[in-house]
């Protein structure tokens, strides 16, 4: 008998040293070369994310670049006369401040998901611990998703591809505060010892 399969282990990410040298570097690569380079840092982000996104947005900072280049290489003399000139070297440097801002953001939000990617869904599964003795009254608030109804046991959850109609919710009676219970039964014992006090 065969069940579903173990989940396949997750990758733990990079040490956040390494991430933030790696930016750096990349960043300080693209600079440096005054935004030829600039297309590492989008076959970088590319290769991580592996998003077809990033991809279009590498052949697209690629072809800005050689486009910038081409219009450079037209310029008969070492200084800038023409337009095209100009055009050039505003693509190559509009185009390094705009890979640089999104890099960055895209990176760091990339890491961050793959470093707390279950964070909700584990603070929705965590219940308090049961106190002996007295059945735990359960909020109809969570912190994650806000109101809800607990599901009775034995009720057929609904399969995600039919739409199921969901029921009005229901009026929930208010529960017991914990510490008049605490204090009724406190009441109680406090009276049983004093019959058995004077039984004596």
């Amino acid at each position: 008998m065969q069940g579903h399969g173990q989940a396949q282990p997750v990758k733990p990410p990079p040490s956040t040293g390494l991430l933030v040298f790696l930016r750096v570097l990349f960043v300080v690569i693209s600079v440096c070369s005054f935004g030829l380079l600039g297309w590492t840092m989008m076959l970088r982000l590319a290769l991580v994310t592996r998003k077809s996104l990033d991809w279009g947005l590498f052949v697209a900072t690629l072809a800005a670049e050689v486009l910038g280049l081409v219009l450079l290489g037209t310029e008969p003399g070492e200084e800038i006369h023409t337009p095209g000139g100009w055009l050039g070297l505003a693509l190559l440097f509009g185009s390094l401040v705009v890979v640089i801002a999104y890099y960055l953001s895209a990176d760091i939000r990339h890491f961050h998901q793959l470093s707390y990617p279950t964070a909700g869904y584990a603070q929705h599964q965590q219940a308090p611990a049961p106190v002996y003795g007295y059945p735990q009254q359960q909020s109809p608030y969570n912190s994650a998703t806000g109101p809800h109804t607990p599901v009775p046991p034995g009720t057929p959850i609904p399969q995600s591809g039919t739409p199921t109609p969901t029921p009005p919710p229901q009026p929930q009676r208010p529960a017991p505060a914990r510490i008049d219970q605490v204090r009724a039964e406190l009441d109680e014992l406090s009276d049983y010892l004093r019959k058995h006090e004077d039984g004596r």
